[in-house]
């Protein structure tokens, strides 16, 4: 049987047309904010992907660097950013699973931010400075349990990554490490070459790779998924028996939430073609991170449990902002 169409139906009908069309559709111009500053190894990623991405969407990609209070306001202006697609973000998972934590967080890391896709995991060196007597990770955890509290180990900053690994350390072997926290990795780099303490924790790349190469500092572990092909002699953290200090910083791209579900997955499958290809494989491998990819499924489920997991660490510890 038919059923009579209004006028007013059809011409509601027609104009919702090219509003779903438009929500679908890639923008002429699309902005990556990146949560760091200009000229480090994630900034230097996230423009090769960049460069890729426009190629791919024959579009226009632009990167726009907002740094500080340890990503959180670059990834704040993806959260208030319109989900029409025009806007993504490149950062550590680290704003959303630990800042929030520790009132750090301006935006809800759960409910305002969409994962996109991974991008890359960066790992973590353990290594030791010219103040270091310890010649491997277990000389390290003797020299600690023989002198309590006498082994000073810096990171990057209080409840960072290096900060949490600290904490997962203590709690496995129960020896006494003091905590150094700077604000960022730059002033902490020169000190460790300087040995104003005896261990550095911070991540991958080729400044601190060609520092242990010249025997400048002494590579005691890392915290990664597997060995590093620049440090193929250094063992993992899980190798040496401490799995839960096994940690590592992964990256990916984020949208504001409500993005389309259409663009999500455009966007997602475009950036696992990119970093399917060889040269920006290359690329990861020569800094020293690992190209990881897959579903936006796969990492919003890795942020969640990365979000629970570290709030439970954060409390235990009575880790605190600074």
């Amino acid at each position: 049987m038919n059923h009579p169409v209004s006028r007013r139906s059809v011409l509601g009908a027609l104009a919702a047309l090219p509003l779903a069309g438009m929500a679908q559709s890639i923008p002429s111009t699309l902005r990556i904010v990146v949560a760091y500053p200009a000229g480090g190894v994630s900034d230097v990623v996230a423009r090769a992907l960049a460069d890729k991405l426009a190629v791919q969407l024959g579009t226009t990609v632009i990167i726009e660097n907002r740094a500080g209070a340890s990503g959180s306001i670059g990834m704040d202006m993806v959260a208030k950013a319109a989900p029409d697609g025009a806007t993504l973000g490149f950062s550590a998972v680290s704003p959303l699973v630990l800042n929030p934590h520790l009132g750090k967080s301006p935006f809800d890391p759960l409910k305002d931010i969409a994962p996109v896709a991974s991008v890359m995991v960066s790992p973590v060196v353990l290594a030791a400075t010219p103040a270091c007597a310890a010649a491997d990770f277990q000389a390290l955890l003797a020299q600690a349990r023989s002198q309590p509290g006498a082994v000073r180990w810096a990171t990057s900053g209080q409840a960072s990554l290096g900060h949490i690994m600290l904490a997962q350390l203590r709690a496995v072997t129960g020896v006494d490490i003091t905590h150094i926290p700077y604000k960022g990795g730059g002033q902490q780099l020169n000190d460790a070459l300087g040995g104003q303490f005896e261990i550095l924790s911070t991540n991958a790349g080729p400044a601190l790779i060609n520092h242990i190469r010249a025997g400048k500092l002494r590579p005691l572990a890392v915290g990664s998924p597997t060995r590093l092909d620049s440090l193929p002699q250094v063992p993992t953290l899980a190798e040496l028996g401490v799995p839960a200090a096994n940690l590592s910083s992964q990256f990916g791209i984020f949208a504001p939430a409500g993005l389309p579900a259409a663009l999500l997955a455009r966007y997602n499958a475009e950036i696992n073609k990119a970093l399917a290809t060889p040269d920006l494989r290359a690329k990861l491998h020569a800094t020293d991170n690992l190209p990881t990819g897959g579903t936006a499924a796969e990492f919003a489920r890795t942020i969640a449990t990365e979000h629970e997991a570290n709030g439970r660490i954060i409390r235990a510890a009575k880790i605190s902002a600074e």
